[in-house]
């Protein structure tokens, strides 16, 4: 297949019909009308915007997830901002299907209508850059940049989502790392269309530096300060944000993400297929057969993690499984990987290349000249005599269940300051993972997780 036709197919499939259009307009048109009214009951002084893909008309079909800013004047402190704004978005989303208070730099409401989730999310009224109080603030910048700068090119944004989604690259969260989709916005602007972006995924990357709103010339010195932190921290790209010097847009894309960006646009490119965007599922193997026909050993810490977002769990797992790692292999086991996330509990999972150790321990004895040392003397191999006392060694076998516990008992893991309890706490298990996590120790032992031959 030519790879105009593949992509007319995959459009067909992700361009919003006329009839999606319609009921995300009008969905949008009740939305901002209840803000409105609960704006003037409660008698506040804000402004609501639309931000985010339905704003910028880059959101593939099905996808309606709303994003309502609230706007609050700068003079706000805020304190003000966090009570009031909460206090608005109750009062909307009392007014919707139902709702609940979720949490980021500050709580926000989290709500359901017409079968769409809908963030009430209070911000500052911003114009540019300088009067940035909070992270959110930005994204009324962004819709609006990209809406004077995407000259008709949305199918193009919605090409380069579908595929970075099939690839397993999208979304810019700390336990994907992949890119946003200010980023795929941002890439189509500057490059022209998702053709131009996948082809030039080596030069994207050898260029290093992507200013589309030219800071380096007119904000120089707040701009060289991000690339030179960003270059500190040895990132794949550094995108400077075109309504914000200060910030790179691309800082959570690892260079694992980008990898598999690099090798399945070559790909792409050689063999055009609609799999690229819609890849088929695939079927799931068992966990236990990798492990037979890896001869390795499966170590799961199930803990019972503290109430916290995942972008705040995932690194504190992270950094105690690298903790783990270096630990383990002070003790003359090898990690040969290791996995963590969320389902239900907690978990880290490690691969070590065996589930026991042969170690020498020391056994101190009775004193040599009474009938228990002459008993000792007899049973014993090794026996030497310090000062009154007699000493034996044995060969042991350790267990890397009683390695991991001894370890933590002896506080010798480095572990994620939030977690450190919890993991102190948690059931270790040995070649066994409960039923929820069978498919995860399968991906993780396999490395279909990770793999980028699929």
């Amino acid at each position: 297949m030519q790879v105009d036709e593949v992509l007319e197919k995959v459009l067909s499939k992700i361009r919003p019909s006329d009839e999606e259009r319609t009921f995300v307009e009008e969905l949008m048109k009740e939305l901002r009308t209840v803000a409105e009214e609960r704006i003037e009951e409660l008698g506040l002084d804000v402004r609501p915007y639309f931000v985010g893909s339905l704003a910028k008309d880059t959101y593939l079909a099905g996808d309606h997830d709303v994003d309502l800013f609230l706007a609050f004047p700068l003079g706000t402190p805020l304190e003000e901002l966090r009570e009031k704004g909460l206090e608005l978005g109750k009062a909307i989303a009392e007014k919707l299907d139902s709702y609940e208070i979720a949490y980021a730099e500050h709580p926000y409401v989290r709500a359901r209508y017409r079968g769409v989730s809908v963030d009430l999310v209070p911000c500052y009224d911003v114009r540019n850059w300088r009067d940035v109080r909070t992270a959110v603030d930005r994204s009324i910048l962004h819709t609006r940049w990209v809406n004077e700068n995407l000259n008709g090119r949305n199918d193009e944004v919605r090409l380069l989502k579908r595929f970075l989604k099939g690839i397993n690259a999208y979304g810019s969260e700390i336990y994907v790392r992949g890119f946003s989709g200010y980023l795929a916005e941002i890439l189509v602007i500057k490059y022209g269309s998702f053709l131009d972006v996948v082809e030039k995924a080596d030069f994207i990357l050898r260029q290093k530096i992507i200013d589309p709103a030219d800071w380096l010339r007119k904000e120089p010195e707040t701009a060289l300060k991000t690339v030179k932190r960003e270059t500190e921290e040895d990132r794949p790209l550094i995108v400077i944000d075109p309504v914000d010097p200060r910030r790179n847009v691309s800082a959570n894309l690892s260079w694992e993400k980008y990898g598999r960006f690099y090798f399945k646009t070559m790909e792409f490119l050689e063999n055009p297929s609609v799999k690229f965007f819609f890849p088929p599922e695939k079927p799931r193997g068992n966990y236990l057969d990798e492990l037979r026909k890896r001869g390795t050993t499966l170590v799961t810490l199930l803990i019972d993690a503290p109430d916290m977002v995942d972008d705040i769990l995932l690194p504190q797992l992270e950094r105690s499984a690298r903790g783990f790692e270096k630990a383990l292999e002070r003790e003359n086991f090898r990690v040969l990987g290791w996995d963590v996330g969320r389902k239900g509990k907690a978990f880290i999972m490690l691969e070590l290349d065996r589930d026991w150790r042969e170690k020498v321990k020391i056994k101190p004895g009775p004193e040599f000249f009474t009938e228990r040392g002459r008993n000792f003397y007899r049973k014993n191999e090794k026996v030497w005599v310090i000062g009154k006392r007699l000493y034996s060694e044995k060969a042991v076998r350790e267990s890397a269940v009683d390695v991991i516990i001894e370890l933590l008992e002896k506080n010798q893991v480095s572990l994620g300051k939030g977690i450190r309890d919890a993991v102190r706490e948690a059931d270790v298990l040995l070649n066994y993972v409960p039923k929820e996590l069978e498919r995860e120790a399968y991906l993780f032992l396999s490395r279909e997780k990770w793999n980028l031959k699929e």
